[in-house]
């Protein structure tokens, strides 16, 4: 088999394996975030527009991400995770053809091995189509653009840095995170054209003036088509306004504390794999051929480590921002650890540094075989994700679409956007996640007023009632305005028709119609759903 052959057969393997995995966890139940962006996506698909019927404080593209998604495959949960396993693969791809570019082939194979284990692990919430997946795609596409554009003698291509710089903005769209990605691609545009030397200062100014433009134009696209569609003010409320409150509300010392624990939770996972980084990470130093390019590599291993800081929140999922980085730097240390070894012999070094990659997989893949190979969907929804009731809304979800008019309004009292895509049924409310009605910002009393008036306005059919604490996260300071209420409501306007108890390491308990009535859930956690009388 040729050499230049070989690396394809690899990387298809790679991919193929990748494939079989997510493939027998497509019908896991979605959690929160995922039934947001699928929520929002289905409104999407009935010719609403974000922020103004459903809204948070997430930059638009994920939901019309999901909505071509489920355009093309179905308004399910296996389509959701179908269109994951198709942006997984995508990234997997990018990250070979930018090892590759960058040092080496083995480097291209060892980068995009170690990006389908790590993307895969639970510490990362990595089985969940999270933003953080559609974000890294176009963020490996620039950084593969620009390592085409730069390291050149002639100077930087203005097409490919324009290029690059268009796909960083797309990864902003996504998510505020990515433009840790415009930063990180405009300093290696910079970077680039300063290494030329004084007389390039005037080609490396307009080099990164043509990425900055190029990466400022899909934000401002967004924004003039949401400011034509009538909806530029709760956007700008919800995506500025209120995220820069959201930005400021964890205390340093917190985050600090949530850093630490996330760190040793997520190189616990992949040790041999984060060793592989580390060891990458010297050779950038020692390494003639990583030597060549590791300003690059650099920069761009400081942009994931940015996209994850900001905010200064660490929740698992934001760490997929900086996967990519890090299975480079797996893939550089493999490919110098094999050329090390093969004592000079490349194909050999090639087929050493593989291996290294892949026993290091294998090791991570070991300690997480009883989720990714053995658990049924559902059980490993409640493997990863505890007690949150993720299970319990497909069963809810579905059961509401059986029950409630197609013109019905449902309201979920809780965190669990997922109902309303099962249910397929409009939410009765604009808010999809009580979180920031609880938490202590200028507009949680506004909030919780705002919501409370869209319900008594809309009068709801159904009522669901989500009595988890993962779906409240309620501070001692927070407003019961909301809770209040519900619970007078309930009491006057509706009776129960459904109960989901949630047993802790035991299979949950359903009640429907006059036997949820009679119920008294023995569970501290449950969901009630219940049904307006006239």
């Amino acid at each position: 088999m040729s050499g230049r052959v070989a690396p394809g057969v690899t990387l298809a393997a790679i991919l193929v394996a990748a494939a079989a995995v997510r493939w027998r966890l497509l019908a896991v139940p979605l959690e929160r975030d995922e039934g947001e962006y699928a929520y929002v996506a289905q409104l999407i698909l009935q010719g609403e527009v974000p922020y103004r019927a459903a809204h948070n404080m997430k930059l638009p593209g994920v939901y019309y991400a999901y909505a071509a998604i489920l355009g093309l495959f179905g308004e399910t949960d296996v389509a959701v995770h179908l269109g994951l396993l198709v942006v997984n693969l995508l990234a997997i791809a990018l990250l070979y053809a930018l090892g590759r570019s960058l040092v080496d082939a083995a480097a291209g194979l060892g980068a995009a091995a170690a990006y389908a284990t790590l993307s895969l692990g639970a510490a990362v919430a990595g089985l969940a189509a999270n933003a953080e997946h559609f974000v890294v795609v176009p963020a490996i596409a620039s950084a593969l653009a620009l390592a085409h554009a730069t390291g050149r003698a002639g100077g930087a291509r203005p097409g490919a840095v324009a290029a690059a710089g268009l796909l960083a903005g797309l990864a902003v769209v996504m998510k505020q995170h990515g433009a840790a990605f415009v930063a990180g691609g405009l300093a290696i545009v910079l970077a680039d054209g300063l290494a030329r030397g004084r007389g390039a200062r005037r080609a490396t100014a307009a080099a990164g003036a043509v990425f900055a433009v190029a990466a400022a134009l899909p934000y401002a696209l967004t924004a003039l088509g949401l400011w034509t569609a009538g909806a530029f003010e709760p956007f700008w409320f919800w995506t500025v306004t209120y995220a820069r409150e959201y930005a400021g509300m964890i205390p340093r010392a917190t985050s600090a504390r949530w850093l630490a624990a996330a760190v040793a939770r997520i190189t616990g996972a992949a040790p041999a794999l984060w060793l592989l980084a580390a060891l990458g990470l010297g050779a950038l130093a020692w390494d003639a051929a990583a030597r060549r390019r590791a300003p690059f590599v650099l920069l761009w291993t400081a942009s994931g480590l940015f996209a994850v800081a900001l905010g200064l929140r660490f929740t698992d999922h934001y760490f997929i921002l900086l996967l990519p980085a890090a299975a480079l730097l797996a893939g550089v240390g493999a490919s110098a650890a094999g050329r090390v070894l093969a004592a000079g012999r490349a194909g050999r070094a090639t087929a050493l540094a593989v291996g290294l990659v892949a026993v290091a997989a294998a090791l991570a893949l070991a300690r997480e075989r009883m989720v990714l190979f053995a658990l049924p969907p559902v059980a490993v929804a409640r493997a990863v994700n505890g007690t949150n009731p993720f299970p319990e809304a497909v069963a809810i979800g579905h059961w509401l679409r059986t029950h409630a008019a197609p013109d019905d309004r449902i309201a979920v009292i809780g965190s669990e956007p997922e109902v309303y895509f099962y249910a397929r049924r409009r939410a009765a409310t604009s808010y999809l996640y009580v979180y920031p009605l609880m938490e202590r910002h200028p507009f949680a009393r506004r909030m919780q007023d705002e919501m409370v008036a869209q319900l008594e306005a809309a009068r709801p059919r159904f009522l669901v009632l989500v009595n988890v604490p993962t779906s409240w996260s309620r501070r001692p300071h927070s407003e019961t305005r909301l809770l209040d209420w519900a619970e007078r409501t309930v009491r006057d306007d509706y009776e129960a028709v459904g109960l989901a108890e949630i047993v802790p390491g035991g299979a949950t308990r359903y009640h429907w119609g006059a036997a949820a009535r009679a119920a008294t859930p023995a569970s501290p956690y449950y969901v009630a759903t219940f049904r307006r009388r006239s």
